[in-house]
């Protein structure tokens, strides 16, 4: 399949992610923002580099499905062995913001499961890689994730922690979901979890360079997460040190039971 072709990826996404670098921070001429949804900002930015994307993955799997975040969703995707998985700009807030926590998520899903991954954050000059079964790199170094095997003191990316998480560490928080799961791999943080339904442009990429990294990543009930499904989405997820998987999807369901409980 020509899209295994890892460079012509890699190289695909350092093109859009350079183009979106040009207008980060209002570069060139201002980014044009508005509202999908209530609180669900877009840029014209995200839109050009969805465009950008497309195009050129598309002709190098021309049989291949889409699935984007930017891209009205189309069935015939279900029908096709190979999907790629795109997330144009990951981290939007961050991105209008002028803040660097955002990156260009991009994965080949074969049969259900992520086959390449590429994040490429150029804000913070990080390029994470991975192939299944071949191990994950960031900007060419072999990654291996945190191996953390006590749940106490973990690491977690936040900007705050409810009373019930009060144990945990908070470390540096980028806006954007697939760069959290990166620090996992990168053994900068040793837990990331959701409880709530996610896309699975935000996580097929990060996903599998963290699973290569070593880490074990699940959906927010402790089962494998699938990829190119009708509605295009899970339930939470988790990526962590393989030794303390169980101990975050109890406290996920602690954390579940505590918020539907009476006050």
């Amino acid at each position: 399949m020509p899209g295994r072709n890892l460079e012509a990826v890699i190289a695909a996404t350092r093109e859009v992610g350079d183009m979106a670098m040009a207008r980060w921070r209002g570069e060139g001429k201002a980014v044009n923002v508005w509202n999908k949804s209530h609180d669900n900002p877009v840029s014209d930015v995200d839109l050009a580099v969805d465009a950008r994307l497309k195009a050129v993955l598309g002709a190098m799997v021309p049989e291949a499905g889409w699935l984007s975040e930017e891209t009205a969703d189309n069935a015939d995707r279900l029908s096709c062995r190979a999907m790629w998985c795109v997330d144009p700009i990951d981290g939007t807030r961050d991105f209008i913001r002028g803040r660097p926590g955002w990156c260009v998520s991009v994965a080949l899903v074969v049969d259900g499961t992520p086959e390449l991954g590429v994040l490429y954050a150029p804000a913070l000059d990080e390029l994470w890689v991975a192939q299944r079964g071949k191990g994950a790199l960031l900007n060419g170094e072999a990654l291996h994730a945190s191996q953390r095997t006590t749940f106490d003191g973990a690491r977690v990316p936040a900007d705050s922690l409810p009373k019930i998480d009060r144990d945990l560490v908070m470390v540096t928080k980028p806006n954007s979901i697939a760069l959290r799961i990166a620090l996992v791999a990168d053994d900068r943080a040793d837990l990331v979890a959701t409880l709530r339904w996610g896309f699975e442009w935000d996580v097929a990429a990060a996903a599998l360079i963290a699973t290569e990294a070593g880490a074990s990543v699940t959906d927010a009930f402790g089962q494998p997460l699938a990829f190119n499904t009708p509605r295009a989405q899970a339930f939470g997820v988790i990526a962590c040190a393989p030794a303390i998987h169980q101990a975050v999807v109890d406290r996920l369901r602690d954390r579940a039971v505590a918020l539907t409980a009476p006050s």
